[in-house]
């Protein structure tokens, strides 16, 4: 076996080889023969060699010659088979060129084996010994070795021990004197044939579930065992015998020829066709027997083994109803209290012995699922031994002599809250001379709503005599850290955690010692503040590094009033020696003291000395300096006063315009007879007497340069006054005292709605309304009780302009067309007192009733009305 020539000249070869595996005795010697190969086996020459030789030269060859070499063994019994190997005498010699890609025809492929053909490439003037094939599973299988002793000369191999229904994938290499080849291309994808199933189900139970039927569960055989694709499964049953039956069964074989004979009754056979199935119920049994069951699978090809018998006894049948109103209570931290009721009496199928009570934590079933057998027919049970604050899943089941029956539907129950177990690893960080801050985790089983932590701490030994223990109480649940800032520089301190629900749970400990510490930096220069607007600067110059280099810088502030110390800016850079930032940061209002400090992978250094003390106050901008605001005030004021004296020069000079042009127009100030309206003692109630003062709001407007004052009007403004009343009236009324006359120089303007009128006191009293009725002696009298035919001495023409200006169209036909008419205003009604040139026409005009007049007018003030 084996064959190989390790070295190869032009005219001489060195063979080896291996005993045979199979020598059938004790090897005598070995016989070697060499010729051409194109020659015939008279010309070979034959050499003899003692049986413990593994190797033989042979020179004296022809260059560049191809040699047949033979190797036989010889025992007592003779020379047995020859080994053949073909060799090349030259020096060129190579590796293998690769195979060509294996190629397996369709009728090759069976279930367990494939002919694999492919074409030898070129042997690189060295003989190919033999040939490597390797297969892989898909689709993910690893190449797998097959076979590494293909003959040389093979041009097609049967690659066997496949399985059933899988895919496949091969390749192929050759090896000579030199070494390997390449492996070839993969083959084509191909599948195996359906075989029959090697496994057959495995009955997991067959219980009783009426008294005629059984109930049977099972599991299906693996995927690789079925060989094909699972079509169904075969339920195999038969009644068998009571054992210690007394007397014997008759039965009677009518073949002669027969070597054999089942005593025991053939099978009964239910099919599943449903591939999916994993439980089966059996019915139509006989009451009262005992039954063997095996099962089996089949595919496409047939059928596989059967399983193990399983016996059963019909007759008694497992509960087929759960229990009723199953309840959980959580009791206490580590027990539940369960409640059921049985289940209906016609599915308990006898007698109920026991229950069965499956519990198990909701998040954790497949780790903590427990059961508790209950062997009395009791309605509770107690579950102990629990988890504190913990969710439980539980179902009950009852049993008979049958077996189990179905079990509930999960009822979720929790337990009560428990004491917290002890926190997580306590962790240090940021630790300066004084101040660490402290971080741990929340507790692996809170058992409970977690209400906070209580972490107290302690000088392991006393700080200037005392020793003080601050307990610190952290609400909630988060965060899981607390800032510690009045320690002692360089002493160590204890520090314990424990969480609380309802109460407290064990401690944690740990030990921490402020720094600085060794190799630690040193104290930087004491820092310089500059203060800007709202900002601050801090300068400071670097101090010694300690046993590393500095990677960082820290600033920390506290309030000037002997304030702690805390760290204000973390992570400057190490280049860094000022910093600046705003003070939004900071307190308004509140000093600060500032000092720097260094870091290194040693820890945080020694701080420097504390700055000079710095107000957090921002600058205020000059606009709101009282300065600014001041300025701005007196600007307005003066812009003001300005505008108010313009507006007054521009309004004198257009009085004095409008007064040269109504005396060219109107004939000195006189009204148009068409423009008056009849007016009674009545219609004054709003003069005062005499020299007195008169306010008026929103009743002056501008007109013809004059202030005037609104008409009066009579009151109540729903009557109606004829021209006969009014005759009379007029005449009590003096012509020579009709007019009235008012300084314009004399009237002012306030500005507003507040505006006042005072009457000149060496203006013609006789020619005041107020004075006319106050000396008139009919007065006092009403005026229906007046003579007819006396005109009235005065009367107001009411004229509307939107521009102020007085209409010259109104005032030239106040003799004709506008004579016994109302004129009715547009924006406002401006009366100018004027002096009729034909009283007795005004006989005709009616007076319009308050009621009438237009938003704005005055209404008739109550001092006259009692005339009325």
């Amino acid at each position: 076996m084996g064959i190989l020539f390790p070295e190869v000249r032009t005219t001489s070869v060195r063979l080896i080889w291996q005993p045979p595996t199979a020598p059938n005795g004790i090897i005598l010697a070995y016989q070697v023969t060499h010729r051409l190969n194109a020659t015939t086996a008279n010309t070979a020459t034959v050499e003899v060699l003692t049986p413990s030789t593994r190797q033989y030269t042979v020179t004296g060859l022809k260059p560049e010659s191809v040699y047949l070499f033979r190797i036989t063994a010889q025992t007592r019994k003779g020379w047995g088979e020859a080994a053949e190997a073909l060799v090349v005498t030259t020096e060129k010699r190579d590796r293998p060129q690769p195979p060509s890609k294996p190629v397996v025809q369709q009728e090759d492929v069976k279930a367990r084996s494939v002919l694999l053909c492919w074409e030898p490439g070129s042997d690189g003037l060295s003989p190919v010994r033999y040939y490597t094939v390797q297969t892989r599973e898909l689709p993910s299988g690893r190449w797998a070795l097959h076979s590494a002793s293909v003959s040389h000369n093979a041009s097609a191999f049967v690659v066997d021990r496949l399985k059933p229904f899988t895919s496949y994938k091969f390749r192929v290499k050759a090896t000579n004197d030199i070494g390997d080849s390449e492996f070839s291309e993969e083959s084509e994808p191909l599948t195996t044939l359906q075989a029959a199933p090697d496994e057959a189900p495995t009955i997991v139970s067959v219980t009783p579930h009426t008294t005629t039927s059984v109930l049977i569960r099972w599991q299906p055989p693996a995927e690789d065992k079925i060989n094909g694709i699972l079509l169904g499964f075969r339920i195999r049953y038969r009644e068998l015998l009571y054992e210690g039956l007394r007397g014997f069964t008759l039965r009677g074989i009518n073949n002669p020829g027969a070597k054999w004979a089942e005593l025991t009754s053939m099978y009964s056979m239910r099919n599943l066709s449903r591939p999916s199935l994993t439980q089966y119920e059996l019915d139509n049994l006989n009451k009262h027997r005992r039954y063997e069951i095996r099962m089996s699978v089949y595919n496409a090809v047939g059928e596989g083994p059967s399983s193990p018998p399983q016996e059963v006894f019909v007759g008694e049948a497992v509960p087929t109803a759960t229990p009723r109103n199953v309840a959980v209570h959580g009791a206490t931290a580590t027990q539940l209290d369960v409640t059921w009721e049985p289940p209906p009496l016609e599915s308990q199928n006898g007698d109920i012995q026991g229950y069965k009570i499956y519990f198990w934590e909701a998040q954790r079933r497949n780790l903590t699922e427990r059961v508790k057998t209950l062997f009395l027919a009791e309605n509770g049970v107690k579950l102990k031994n629990l988890t504190g604050y913990t969710t439980y899943m539980v179902s009950v089941a009852a049993f008979n002599a049958a077996g189990d029956g179905p079990r509930s539907p999960p009822t979720r129950g929790q337990t009560q809250q428990a004491a917290p177990s002890a926190p997580g690893s306590v962790k240090f960080s940021e630790l300066t001379t004084t101040s660490v801050n402290v971080s741990w985790e929340a507790p692996q089983f809170p058992n409970g709503v977690l209400e906070g932590y209580r972490l107290v701490y302690e000088p392991c030994t006393p700080v200037d005599g005392v020793s003080k223990i601050v307990t610190v109480d952290v609400k909630g649940s988060s965060p899981l850290w607390l800032k510690v800032k009045d320690l002692a520089e360089g002493m160590t301190y204890r520090f314990r955690i424990r969480a609380k629900t309802f109460t407290y749970g064990p401690e944690i400990e740990a030990n921490v010692t402020t720094g600085p510490g060794e190799g630690a930096p040193g104290p930087p220069g004491v820092p310089i503040i500059v203060r800007y607007s709202s900002a601050i600067a801090i300068h400071w110059s670097s101090g010694d590094p300690g046993k590393g280099p500095i990677t960082r810088y820290v600033i920390e502030a506290r309030p000037s009033d002997e304030g702690l110390w805390d760290i204000l800016i973390k992570d400057i850079p190490k280049e860094v020696t000022s910093y600046t930032f705003s003070m939004d940061i900071l307190k308004p209002g509140v000093s600060y003291d500032f000092r720097v400090i260094a870091v290194n992978d040693y820890g945080f250094g020694t701080p420097s000395s504390p700055s000079q003390s710095v107000p957090a106050q921002k600058a205020n901008p000059f606009y709101e300096e009282w300065w600014f605001l001041v300025v701005i005030a007196l600007v307005g004021l003066i812009f003001i006063l300005l505008l108010v004296f313009v507006l007054i020069i521009r309004g004198q000079s257009k009085k004095y315009a409008k007064k040269t042009d109504s005396g060219n127009n109107a004939k000195s100030g006189a009204l148009g007879h068409a423009e008056m309206m009849s007016l009674d003692e009545s219609s004054f109630p709003a003069l005062e007497l005499n020299n007195r003062r008169l306010s008026v709001k929103n009743s002056f407007c501008r007109k013809n340069g004059l202030y005037t004052r609104s008409p009066p009007r009579p009151s109540p403004g729903s009557l109606h006054y004829s021209d006969e009343d009014v005759t009379k009236y007029n005449d009590l009324i003096p012509a020579e005292n009709s007019s009235l006359t008012e300084k314009p120089s004399e009237i002012s303007d306030s500005q507003g709605s507040d505006s006042e009128y005072e009457a000149d006191s060496t203006h013609q009293k006789a020619h005041s309304f107020v004075n006319h009725y106050i000396s008139d002696p009919t007065y006092y009298n009403s005026w229906r009780r007046q003579q007819k035919g006396i005109s009235r001495a005065q009367a107001y023409s009411y004229t509307e302009s939107d521009s102020g200006e007085p209409d010259p169209n109104t005032v030239a036909n106040s003799n004709s067309a506008q004579q016994g008419s109302l004129f009715r205003p547009k924006a406002s009604r401006t009366p100018t007192p004027q002096n009729p040139p034909n009283p007795p026409s005004q006989q005709s005009t009616l007076y319009r009733p308050p009621s009438s007049l237009t938003p704005g007018s005055r209404a008739p003030i109550a001092g006259f009305s009692s005339f009325v």
